[in-house]
């Protein structure tokens, strides 16, 4: 399957996005379209073979704050958050977003599957 960016720009459509998960894992994106670091990380992300919630912080601001709120992560750009059962299970930022780690830490998650 190729790599699909679901983008999640309101609090609706970050609600549908988790409740399509049904208790598996799955990966959301906050990425800033102005950053290079984010920039390098959104080309990880696309090597996944797997859905990804897209977050664009400056169009989405509300709901990069309601995961902020929800979950207790502290806010960055580059971010990627593993979220399974209604919790997140693994994060990272900047530098450290990496796709062969992200997919790991997912298949991890997920049973090993």
């Amino acid at each position: 399957m190729d790599n699909q960016f679901i983008e999640i720009s309101n609090l609706t459509s970050l609600e549908d996005f988790v409740a399509k998960l049904d208790g598996a894992p799955g990966i959301l994106f906050k990425h800033s379209d102005t950053c290079g670091i984010s920039s390098r990380a959104y080309n990880e992300m696309s090597r996944l073979p797997y859905p990804v919630g897209l977050v664009v912080v400056q169009k989405a601001r509300s709901v990069s704050d309601e995961i902020e709120k929800r979950w207790r992560v502290s806010h960055e750009t580059p971010q990627v958050l593993i979220v399974r059962d209604g919790a997140v299970v693994w994060n990272a930022s900047h530098s450290r977003v990496k796709a062969a780690e992200v997919e790991a830490v997912l298949n991890e998650a997920n049973g090993g599957q």
